[in-house]
């Protein structure tokens, strides 16, 4: 699929056919999946399943096997990627970090208007070095968001993070992806998926096996939460599976 047979389906960013293996492991094997603007996509799945890789492949930063991903043909920056653990320059502020950023991308973003947009306005000038995990997180999302570009991926942002602020935090991704931004995020916050996600999509064994809203997962299954849906959809054995290679994150 190119990118203008994505535009005409509605499709923001577009998965076909696609292959992808490290070694003899398989992490997708002829799977395809379409992405749509104003979503916020939650990619979930085992431990070792590749949710990590396959948010890679979709950013353009590693290339698939076989197959193809379509992505917008817009000009500027068009896909957004933040790592699980983004790393900043500890002697800059907040205010500085987000202006360096956009000057690499020739954006013309305020970078107070992007640091109040994820809550961090009052934090503008406080050195990244002093930020909290969460804080750090969203000051990532605020980087993600110069030049206002249509896709933003997303890998774990509420990992290792106390309840209340990954609330915030998924909060703070809805309200993204409401400004008709496609959004795609791994995650293992099945609750927080469940609150806030508008589709979930569970891979395993190479395959993309679940690909619903969560009510729809719910009541399709019979099951009070996406926990329960997780737990009899993927085996056993899969959640055993050893990590692939990733470049940081869960494979």
């Amino acid at each position: 699929m190119t990118a203008d047979d994505a535009a005409r389906n509605g499709a923001t960013l577009s998965i076909t056919d696609a292959s992808f293996a490290f070694g003899d492991v398989r992490i997708l094997d002829d799977a395809s999946a379409d992405f749509s603007p104003g979503e916020f996509t939650a990619l979930v799945g085992p431990n070792g399943s590749g949710k990590t890789t396959i948010l890679q492949l979709l950013s353009g930063l590693r290339a698939l096997d076989a197959g193809t991903v379509s992505r917008p043909a817009s000009p500027g920056r068009t896909v957004a990627y933040l790592p699980q653990t983004p790393g900043f320059r500890g002697g800059f502020t907040a205010r500085e970090t987000i202006g360096f950023y956009a000057a690499l991308v020739d954006a013309e973003d305020d970078p107070i208007d992007l640091l109040e947009r994820v809550g961090l306005g009052d934090a503008a000038d406080r050195p990244v070095g002093a930020l909290s995990g969460g804080m750090t997180r969203l000051l990532g999302i605020a980087q993600a968001l110069i030049g206002d570009p249509p896709v933003v991926v997303l890998d774990e942002p509420t990992s290792g993070l106390d309840p209340d602020t990954a609330d915030y935090i998924f909060d703070v991704i809805g309200r993204i992806a409401s400004e008709d931004r496609l959004v795609v995020t791994a995650s293992h916050d099945l609750a927080g998926v469940e609150a806030c996600a508008d589709r979930v999509l569970l891979v395993s064994n190479g395959e993309f096996v679940l690909d619903d809203s969560p009510a729809a997962l719910l009541d399709a299954s019979d099951a009070a939460t996406l926990r329960e849906v997780f737990s009899a959809t993927v085996g056993t054995a899969d959640r055993s599976a050893v990590p692939r290679p990733s470049v940081g994150g869960d494979a």
